[in-house]
């Protein structure tokens, strides 16, 4: 009879007796002596009882040996076992290097300042890796994490687990090994050509990694569109066209009149050390979501928002005012660098801006990004704020303007933005380049953002495919319509402008070398059947479209011309044109005036006003010429201004009205500027500039202000 033996530290009873003990080591007496390495019986020994009690006490009893059992099974078992070799460390990740020169040159990142590789989505980049030891293709595995934004998630493709494979995927994450070196493992890693955009974060993942723990080897570096790559949605063929729309940093800005082209140089600086950081906190400020950064659609349209402050808080304060107290005039800018760094700053809108300097800065963001695209001017540029899809004029029945029944306007120049790109969200044939704007006009979705619009669209007015095609169609291609409002109160058209609007849409020209005129994209040829074509289907989607039918009756027309490279501060002709095409003879009364207007459109006052009573024979034609002292237009006349001529009259005997309207822009002179000698790096370099005063008063607090690719700082020097 045995006793009874309660185990250890374990649950439950059994019973046992020396007999069973002896007799189960009889059975299996190598289970009893054999050494094990934990020094206790496994589970796996019981399961073979068939006794529950047995099993249980098998389970929880350590084997007891006698110290001469000890010696002797000890001796046994050395001589049966052979020594083991030593075991081989798992392979380790002791540092990550992001191979920048290599990769910079490969994806046309060398030029960016920036403290982190920068690399183009679709296209392979080099990583090497620095191991505990050598790498073993055959044996050995190794996983890396990539992780974008605050907070990554597999399912939303913002982190990404990567096994080192043997072979690379053109349009998946994929890593594989491309040289072992030692304990140096370069591995080769190609993302898809629609990934996300952003600062990306490289870690290795460790399987033994506590929840909660950061891993401390890793490296980060950008992912940015890629127009090389062929899969990518802003992929462009030609390498003369993704210098110009992506690695140029300097350009010209297209200012002035249709008259009256001139033009400012512009530093866009997209590679200067800063900018890209400054451009991915633009999206994180905009709250646009990290998971549709890899759209360029949604992205360019989210851009042309934050880049004015109308509803974000956002980079530019626009001013059109005049007045630009506690900011700088926009005038005074020479490139976006400046205007970037101060927003980054001061985490506030910059003061002040206007049209030029909203798209430049957009030009700087787009490129840095990766997205080709250029700044476009377009003269004579209509702005529809009542989706009429037409610029309305009205006059009473004397003939006299209502300005405050209209908000139409034209521009003596805007400045906007392509950039190009596919567009799957359009059926077939728009893709290409996309028109954009940031400057705050009119809103759209409840923000001040517009585009992208397909230019092909545009051209044949579509506009009725997204995004913003009316507005757009509206500044290069809208006809201007004169109303008359009678003494009830109704409209009615009396006479159309077909060729008011959308002259010399202008771009700089691939290299560098001078001004493109781009105006075929956007338009057929004014007056064709074409462009006809296409300005009706535009106005049946327009608010006025019952109303704008009209036939041209007018028997007396005039015209109003200006003397071309009139200088500012001279003496302005201005030519009056009147034909009667009648066959009898018309007396009718004409008033001519003459307006100061800022480059929007708006006026700033009046400079001169004069009354014609004439008689016009039968088919024949006159001509009057007005004389504009420079006394009567300079102290109203700014930068960027122009004057405008309105003509207004009525045939007395038929009652109808006549109306013409003319801007023209006056001349700026040129600073000429000469290098003395060769620029060196690190150089001191004289710079010669000339300038003499037009005016017949002297100039006051005259300033000039320098920018320049690689130029630290800009530089201001005040002559008085």
């Amino acid at each position: 009879m045995g006793r009874r033996l309660r185990p250890r530290g374990h649950r439950g009873v059994g019973r046992c007796s020396t007999f069973k003990l002896q007799s189960l080591a009889e059975k299996q007496p190598g289970r009893f002596n054999k050494r094990r390495s934990a020094d206790r019986l496994k589970p796996s020994d019981w399961r073979h009882h068939k006794g529950k009690k047995e099993g249980r006490i098998f389970y929880n009893l350590r084997s007891r040996r006698t110290s001469s059992s000890d010696s002797s099974s000890s001796s046994s078992s050395s001589d049966e076992e052979t020594p083991r070799a030593p075991k081989e460390p798992k392979v380790e990740v002791i540092q990550i290097d992001f191979q920048r020169e290599a990769n910079s040159i490969a994806h046309h990142t060398d030029e960016y300042e920036c403290p982190d590789g920068v690399a183009r989505r679709g296209q392979a980049f080099d990583l090497q890796l620095l191991l505990n030891r050598p790498f073993r293709k055959d044996k050995d595995s190794l996983s890396l994490r990539l992780t974008v934004g605050e907070k990554p998630q597999m399912n939303k493709g913002t982190e990404i687990h990567l096994r080192v494979s043997s072979s690379l995927s053109s349009r998946k994450w994929r890593a594989s090994v491309k040289n072992v070196n030692a304990c140096y493992l370069t591995l080769s890693v190609t993302s898809p050509p629609d990934c996300v955009v952003g600062l990306y974060t490289l870690d290795w993942v460790k399987s033994y990694l506590a929840e909660g723990e950061t891993p401390s080897v890793k490296t980060q570096f950008y992912i940015l569109f890629n127009p090389w790559c062929i899969d990518d949605t802003v992929y462009m063929e030609g390498e003369d066209e993704k210098k110009e729309y992506i690695l140029n940093e300097t350009g010209k800005l297209y200012i002035g009149s249709s008259n009256d082209i001139s033009s400012r140089s512009w530093n866009f600086g997209q590679f200067e050390e800063g900018v890209l950081q400054i451009c991915f906190e633009l999206l994180d400020n905009s709250e646009m979501p990290v998971t549709a950064r890899g759209n360029p659609v949604d992205l360019c349209r989210v851009l042309t928002a934050i880049i004015n402050s109308q509803d974000d808080e956002g980079v530019l304060e626009g001013n059109w005012s005049g007045e630009y107290k506690g900011g700088t005039e926009p005038t005074h800018w020479l490139g976006s660098v400046e205007i970037l760094k101060e927003y980054h700053e001061k985490q506030k809108p910059v003061r002040y801006g206007q049209c030029w300097v909203f798209s430049a800065v957009l030009t700087t963001v787009m490129r840095s990004l990766g997205i080709p695209c250029r700044s476009v001017t377009n003269f004579d540029s209509a702005h529809d704020s009542d989706k009429s899809i037409t610029i309305d004029v009205i006059f009473d029945e004397d003939g006299k303007e209502v300005e405050k029944m209209e908000s139409d306007s034209i521009w003596n120049f805007h400045v906007w933005n392509d950039c190009w790109m596919k567009r799957p969200d359009l059926i077939d044939g728009f893709d290409g380049w996309q028109a954009i704007d940031a400057t705050p006009q009119e809103t759209s979705s409840g923000v001040y953002q517009c585009g992208p619009s397909s230019l092909k669209a545009i051209k044949n007015g579509m506009v009725y495919l997204n995004y913003d095609t009316p507005f757009l169609f509206a500044e290069v291609n809208s006809d201007r319509i004169f109303w008359r409002l009678n003494k009830k109160g109704r409209l009615k058209p009396f006479w159309r402008n077909k060729n008011a609007v959308g002259h010399f849409i202008s771009t700089q020209a691939v290299g560098g070398k001078g001004r493109a005129d781009v105006t075929n994209l956007y338009k057929y040829l004014e007056g064709s059947e074409e462009e006809r074509i296409a300005v009706d289907l535009a106005c049946k989607h327009g608010a006025l479209a019952q109303e704008l039918s009209l036939e041209d009756l007018n028997d007396v027309t005039v015209t109003v011309k200006s003397k071309e490279e009139v200088f500012i501060g001279s003496k302005v002709p201005i030519f009056v044109t009147l034909k009667n095409s009648a066959h009898q003879t018309r007396q009718l009364i004409m008033v001519v005036r003459v307006n100061v207007i800022y480059y929007t459109g708006v006026k700033k006052g009046m400079c001169k006003e004069e009354t014609f009573n004439l008689t016009l024979e039968a088919n024949a034609e006159h001509k009057v010429e007005l004389s504009l002292e420079s006394s009567n237009y300079m102290d109203l006349y700014e930068e960027h201004c122009a004057l405008q001529c309105v003509v207004t009259g009525r045939v007395l005997e038929t009652r109808e009205p006549i109306i013409d309207q003319h801007t023209f822009h006056l001349k700026e002179f040129s600073l000429p500027m000469l290098l003395e000698g060769r620029a060196k790096q690190q150089k001191e370099s004289k710079i010669k500039l000339s300038f003499k005063n037009p005016l017949d008063k002297p100039l006051k607090d005259v300033m000039l202000k320098t920018e320049g690719v690689g130029l630290k700082t800009g530089k201001v020097i005040n002559l008085g």
